[in-house]
């Protein structure tokens, strides 16, 4: 209870703050989506609801912006059950990125303060099946995903070595929807991150070993030939809200406004 209070106050705190600017994406979503997750419910397709997702990644100056609006998600500051030792530890100080510079995505940000981020702007994460929605367009088409050359541009990134310096964000051009960086970037949390590890049952949700076995999420996968996207699932699966990583950034995503019409 404790833990709940204080990660209320810290978003409640956020919310309070005001908005950076930013850009918006409206997706129109799509019925009978074929996720990777091979879920019971999944194998004839999923309905992904119209939303709205950033451009681009949040970059480095966007959440010195955020942190400087919120104290209690500093570097140092944030109690160890929501953000690990590792975070932001690439600035050279609290509220100085120094070499991360500000068009660089952020990076080192716990589950717990990517979701601060965005409630401050009125928003939150994407789930998985929007964030895989988004992600599985290419500059003209909805869906690339059976296309080798789509899946082979997703597996050049992964053959980089981890130590190359991050691009600034929107450095290459957008997809159909004008969104960019959905690959060969950063990888991003999901506001579901951690339901990401399943098995063939159901049965088997909330193993308390679940954590023992480091990337199983993928492991259920249905499109086991999307490499790339299922990386992304086996990182996620493997790490807890409050870990960090030196290549996990994120974007936030909101649901349409009321009496807007879908893109």
């Amino acid at each position: 209870m404790k833990r709940t209070a204080g990660l209320c106050a810290l978003l409640a705190a956020a919310a309070a703050a005001p908005a950076v600017a930013t850009e918006w994406a409206a997706l129109p979503g799509a019925t009978g989506f074929r996720t990777v997750l091979a879920y019971e419910d999944t194998q004839n397709g999923v309905r992904v609801a119209p939303f709205e997702l950033l451009r681009h990644p949040v970059t480095n100056a966007e959440f010195l912006a955020f942190v400087r609006s919120n104290p209690q998600w500093r570097r140092g500051g944030v109690p160890a059950v929501f953000a690990e030792s590792r975070y932001l530890q690439h600035w050279t100080a609290d509220q100085e990125p120094g070499a991360a510079q500000s068009r660089q995505p952020v990076v080192q940000v716990s589950w717990f303060a990517a979701q601060a981020y965005c409630k401050a702007l009125g928003a939150r994460l994407p789930s998985w099946l929007e964030w895989e929605y988004a992600a599985a367009a290419d500059s003209t088409r909805a869906d690339a995903r059976q296309d080798p050359a789509w899946r082979e541009r997703q597996l050049t990134w992964y053959a980089q070595p981890s130590t190359t310096p991050l691009a600034p964000v929107a450095s290459q051009p957008p997809d159909l929807h004008g969104v960019y960086d959905l690959h060969g970037l950063v990888w991003e949390w999901v506001d579901d991150a951690g339901a990401l590890l399943i098995s063939a049952d159901n049965r088997d949700q909330g193993a308390a070993d679940r954590l023992q076995f480091c990337g199983a999420g993928a492991l259920s996968a249905a499109d086991r030939e999307n490499y790339a996207v299922l990386m992304r699932i086996a990182l996620l699966s493997a790490l807890k809200a409050s870990d960090t990583t030196a290549n996990l950034g994120f974007r936030c995503a909101r649901n349409l406004p009321p009496g807007e019409k879908k893109p």
